[in-house]
């Protein structure tokens, strides 16, 4: 689960950067952040400016709307999002983001031994 954060100025998206990656993408979840791959290289702000309109793009915002608070230089990344709540913003990366795996039933297993009723002595 991406761990969003409330920020007087909107609310805090943790990023894990993919510079120089064969596509621009969002990969999915890691540690708390979404991951983010994109096509430019890690110099001069090009990969920050990709995965800016990215994330503009897969949330349906303007590019104004999102400014990177910390990260500038490292893959792990802060992009406050202004001008949408944190639920509205939830919903918006669920659809991102495949299903959480089911979790297995913890039930009673069935007995390794019962075969059913395969014939045998009655």
């Amino acid at each position: 689960m991406i761990a969003l954060v409330r920020h007087a100025g909107g609310v805090v998206l943790p990023v894990l950067a993919h510079p120089g990656s064969k596509r621009n993408a969002v990969l999915g979840e890691r540690a708390g952040a979404l991951r983010v791959a994109v096509t430019a290289p890690p110099e001069k702000g090009k990969a920050n400016a990709a995965i800016q309109a990215v994330l503009a793009a897969a949330l349906r915002l303007k590019p104004a709307q999102l400014t990177l608070l910390s990260g500038a230089a490292a893959r792990p990344k802060r992009f406050l999002i202004a001008g949408i709540g944190p639920e509205e913003l939830g919903r918006r990366l669920a659809t991102l983001l495949p299903p959480a795996p089911a979790q297995p039933d913890l039930g009673e297993a069935p007995d390794a031994c019962d075969h059913g009723s395969r014939g045998g002595p009655g």
